[in-house]
């Protein structure tokens, strides 16, 4: 046993894994020479298969020349004996060249299938992790809902939240990075990072100046984003808004029962440099609402945005009726275009 140890420690995870593949498939190639009716040659495909989703790609280049010289051996020890077995062979030959093409494609990455998908998960937990609305006091309703084009798990609409605990108020900022789906995901994914980093740090009017600059900095292709960035008050309800190419939010006033369009001006992010985000001051009363959105709620082709603003706001008014909670993933199931990502965050004072 203690020699069993140094050796699994000599061997890495990939050496450890490499090895049992190859025993694997010398026993394949034993089996087929031994008890051919019960073994076919074709077996050695299951340590091809588990070695392109184990194996990172110079692992997986060393697994295939194994292999493809076990398929040679087991071909000598048993020769084809009809066109069952030529056809098995060459479907041996795909899969390695396929896998072959597949590695090649991971080179850059220099990770394997599960690994990598693995990384990426743990990329997309990080940026919605970003968005999780803090405790709040039992005053206070937030929500927010996140629905990307497509379905994917990767989108270009984003939120980052925190709660400054010192002075009780609660940034929030709501983005939506240019593309959509999973073009846009990894940008959105570098760019939560940084966001979430500065809402924490900075005083509210400097964070859109600083979330600019920062984009500015990347170069980006397609290098811009809108944002909507609220500080509100949780102790009198008094907020900041401040947007950058963002479409207006809405309130919701409870003693008329009318909505409100809150309009407010600034630059898209990333395009120009030294700018400043004026910001429209206002105050949420016991039963208001407030709702901040991306374009993809109320934008569709052909279609101007006050029309989809409008319907938004007659959904809304329609869901609300039994309860609030709940509300925002609702009006995101309801309204929008599924071709865009769409984001929305809802806050109610009780």
């Amino acid at each position: 046993m203690r020699a069993w140890r140094r050796l699994a420690r000599a061997f890495g995870r990939e050496q450890r894994i490499v090895t049992g593949l190859a025993l694997l498939a010398v026993g394949v190639v034993v089996g087929v020479r031994v008890a051919p009716d019960y073994v076919p040659f074709t077996a050695l495909s299951v340590p091809l298969v588990i070695g392109a989703f184990l194996l990172g790609p110079r692992m997986l280049v060393s697994l295939l020349a194994f292999l493809i010289l076990m398929i040679v051996v087991a071909q000598t020890v048993r020769p084809a004996d009809g066109a069952r077995s030529v056809i098995a062979l060459v479907v041996l030959v795909l899969l390695c060249v396929v896998s072959i093409m597949i590695n090649a494609r991971r080179v850059p990455l220099g990770v394997g299938i599960n690994r990598g998908e693995s990384m990426l998960v743990d990329l997309r937990d990080r940026i919605l992790a970003q968005g999780v609305i803090p405790d709040l006091p039992p005053s206070w309703l937030v929500e927010s809902a996140l629905s990307s084009a497509g379905g994917s798990p990767f989108a270009g609409d984003f939120l980052v939240a925190t709660r400054r605990r010192q002075v009780d108020r609660l940034e929030v900022a709501l983005v939506d990075v240019s593309g959509k789906g999973e073009a846009a995901g990894t940008r959105a994914l570098q760019l939560s990072g940084a966001m979430g980093g500065l809402i924490g740090a900075l005083p509210p009017d400097r964070f859109l100046p600083a979330a600019n600059d920062y984009l500015l900095q990347r170069d980006w292709e397609e290098g811009f984003a809108t944002a909507a960035h609220l500080s509100l008050d949780l102790r009198t309800g008094d907020y900041e808004l401040r947007t950058a190419g963002h479409p207006p939010p809405v309130q919701r006033f409870a003693g008329s029962g009318r909505w409100q369009v809150l309009r407010t001006e600034g630059p898209v992010l990333g395009l120009l440099e030294d700018v400043a985000y004026e910001p429209l001051r206002g105050r949420l009363g016991p039963g208001d609402v407030l709702l901040l959105y991306t374009d993809g709620m109320v934008e569709e082709p052909r279609r101007d945005i006050e029309l989809g603003i409008d319907e938004m706001l007659g959904v809304a008014e329609h869901l609300f009726r039994p309860s609030f909670e709940g509300l925002a993933d609702r009006l995101a199931a309801k309204v929008g275009s599924r071709d865009d990502d769409r984001a929305l965050l809802l806050v109610h004072r009780r």
